[in-house]
C-alpha cells in the first residue's frame, strides 16, 4: 500500500495518446501509443490476418476504428498497473459518462485479485482512478438499432457463415467445439499467440488453415523491464482482451457469433467473503456487461456468448472425459505453457487431475499429466485451497469449492467399490473429515443447469440435453 501511494503521488497521469492501424494485403496491424508521465512510454502491438482475397480497408471504417480504441482501452490496464496513476487522459477518443463509468468498473473489479495480493485497499470503483477524455468523439448514431439485432431469443440464421470460437488450449474450448461441431454450424478458431496445444486443439476439431484465425499479441519491452525493477505487477482481466479483440477477428471473418466456453463455476469469488475473483472477467457479470456495452456502443460487433454459461466444470469434465481425441494434445497448466505441458505440481494441473477422476482411470490420468498426482503430498495445501479448508482458493482458473468435493467424493466410492487402496490425497481427505461432510450431499452437478447465460435459445437446448443429465437435481445459481 505504501509502494502504490508513493507511485500514485510520484506519476499522477497516464496518457491513452492514441493508435495506428497499418495494413495490407495479408494483415492489420494495430499499435497503441501509452505514457506514463515521467516514466516510460509503451507502444503493445496486435496483428490480426485478413482474409483471401480480402481488399477491404479497415482503416476507413468507423466501426473498425471504434473496435481497435475499446481494444486500447482494455490493453492500457497492463501498463497503468505499474504504477496506478489516478488519472487516465484519453487522447485516442472520447467516453461518455456511461461509458466511462463502465471502463472504471471494468479495470476494478479485473484487478481485484492485483489489489488484494498487492495490499491494497480502495474503497469502490469511484476512488482509484479518474478517466478525463480529450479525444474526437465518434458517431453513435446507429447504435439504437443494435438492441434488435441479436439477442438471446434470436433466430440462428446469421450463423451460418460460421462461429468463431475463443481456443485456450484446455478441455473448456474443445467442450464448445465438439457441441457446436454437433450443431453442424461452420466452425473458425480464434487463438492470441498460437502454441502447440491450441493448434493442436484445432486439428483434433478438424479445421483447416483458413478455419484457424491466429493473432500475435506483443507487449512493450519497457513494461516488461519496470516489472523486472520492482514496479507494482500482477493480474489483469485477460478475458476481456479476448471479448474485445475477438469482435474484431469476426469483423473481419464477416462472422456474427462469438462462442466463449466459460462456466458458471467462474463466478465463485477467490477469496471467501469478499468480491475478489481471479476468473471476474470470465464471469457472467462481465458478459453481461460486455453484452450491453455492444449493444450500445458497437452495434455492428458479433454476438458474444458463452457456450458453456449453464454449465458446472463437473459437467464439463464428464463431457471433456469422452473426447478421447483431445485427452494427449489439451494443455490448462501455466506453468508449463512455455513447454506446452503439465508441470504436475500447481494448483492448476491437481484441480483438472481432480475434476476428470471421476470419470477416467487412474492410469488414463497418469498418461495425461505423466504422474499420479494423488500420490503426491507435497500438494496437500494446495489440496484443502481448492475444497475450501482454507479461506483462498488458488489463484487460478478453477472450479468451485462444491463441485470439486463433489468429484473427489465420487472419485473415492469408484476406487473402494473396486477395491483399490485410496491414494495418499484421498486419504488425507477422509482423514480430515471432508468425505464425511460432502458425501450427504450427493450429486449436485449431474443436472445443474444455470438458467443465467446468453446462450442463443436453440443452443441452450443443445447443452441441456449434451451435458445436463436428466432425472438429477437441478441446481439454479
Amino acid at each position: 500500500m505504501e509502494q502504490y501511494q508513493k507511485l500514485r503521488k510520484e506519476y499522477p497521469r497516464f496518457f491513452y495518446r492514441g493508435y495506428e492501424i497499418e495494413e495490407n494485403a495479408s494483415e492489420c496491424k494495430f499499435t497503441f501509443h501509452f505514457e506514463i508521465e515521467g516514466l516510460a512510454a509503451f507502444a503493445p502491438e496486435w496483428r490480426f490476418p485478413k482474409k483471401k482475397e480480402d481488399s477491404c480497408q479497415w482503416s476507413s471504417r468507423e466501426e473498425m476504428r471504434k473496435m481497435v480504441f475499446s481494444l486500447g482501452m482494455v490493453e492500457l490496464v497492463s501498463y497503468w498497473k505499474i504504477t496506478c496513476s489516478p488519472e487516465v487522459v484519453i487522447e485516442a477518443g472520447t467516453l461518455d459518462k456511461e461509458q466511462i463509468a463502465w471502463w472504471k468498473d471494468l479495470y476494478f473489479n479485473g484487478l481485484g485479485e492485483f489489489f488484494y495480493v498487492n495490499h491494497i485497499e480502495e474503497a469502490d470503483a469511484e476512488d482509484f482512478m479518474e478517466i478525463i477524455c480529450r479525444g474526437k468523439a465518434y458517431d453513435t448514431a446507429d447504435t439504437v438499432n443494435a438492441a434488435a439485432r441479436f439477442s438471446k431469443d434470436t433466430l440462428l440464421s446469421e450463423a451460418g457463415n460460421g462461429v468463431l470460437v475463443p481456443i485456450g488450449g484446455g478441455k473448456d474450448s474443445a467442450v464448445t467445439l465438439e457441441l457446436l461441431r454437433s450443431a453442424g454450424v461452420p466452425l473458425f478458431a480464434y487463438i492470441i499467440n498460437p502454441r502447440g496445444a491450441t493448434i493442436h486443439t484445432t486439428e483434433a476439431a478438424g479445421l483447416d488453415e483458413e478455419h484457424v484465425i491466429c493473432v500475435k499479441r506483443t507487449l512493450d519491452k519497457n513494461m516488461l523491464e519496470l516489472n523486472k525493477q520492482g514496479y507494482l505487477n500482477g493480474h489483469t482481466p485477460f478475458s476481456a482482451l479476448v471479448a474485445f479483440s475477438s469482435i474484431i477477428a469476426a469483423y473481419m471473418q464477416g462472422l456474427s457469433y462469438i462462442a466463449l466456453s466459460n462456466e458458471s463455476s467462474a463466478n465463485e469469488s477467490t477469496v471467501q467473503g469478499t468480491t475478489v475473483n481471479h476468473q471476474y472477467s470470465k464471469s457472467f457479470k462481465f458478459e453481461e456487461d460486455f453484452h450491453r456495452y455492444q449493444m450500445a456502443y458497437l452495434p455492428e460487433s458479433a454476438y458474444y456468448f458463452s457456450m458453456l454459461r449453464p454449465l458446472s466444470e463437473f459437467q464439463i469434465a464428464r463431457y471433456f472425459a469422452k473426447q478421447k481425441q483431445y485427452h494427449a494434445i489439451f494443455r490448462s497448466c501455466n506453468a508449463g505453457s512455455k513447454t506446452d505441458s503439465w508441470c504436475g505440481h500447481c494448483p492448476k494441473c491437481l484441480f483438472v487431475y481432480l475434476i476428470l477422476s471421476p470419470f477416467l482411470s487412474r492410469q488414463e490420468l497418469k498418461d495425461i499429466f505423466g504422474r499420479d498426482m494423488l500420490e503426491d503430498t507435497s500438494m496437500q495445501e494446495t489440496l484443502e485451497q481448492l475444497i475450501g479448508l482454507q479461506e483462498e482458493k488458488p489463484f487460478e482458473c478453477v472450479g468451485s469449492r462444491d463441485e470439486i468435493n463433489t468429484a473427489i467424493v465420487m472419485t473415492i466410492d469408484k476406487l473402494t467399490g473396486a477395491g483399490e487402496e485410496l491414494p495418499a490425497l484421498l486419504s488425507y481427505y477422509k482423514e480430515a473429515g471432508r468425505y464425511d461432510a460432502c458425501k450427504p450431499a450427493g450429486d449436485r452437478f449431474s443436472a445443474y443447469f444455470d438458467e443465467n447465460n446468453l446462450v442463443p435459445a436453440e443452443w441452450e437446448m443443445l447443452v441441456r440435453e449434451k451435458c445436463a443429465v436428466s432425472g438429477g437435481r437441478i441446481w439454479h445459481t
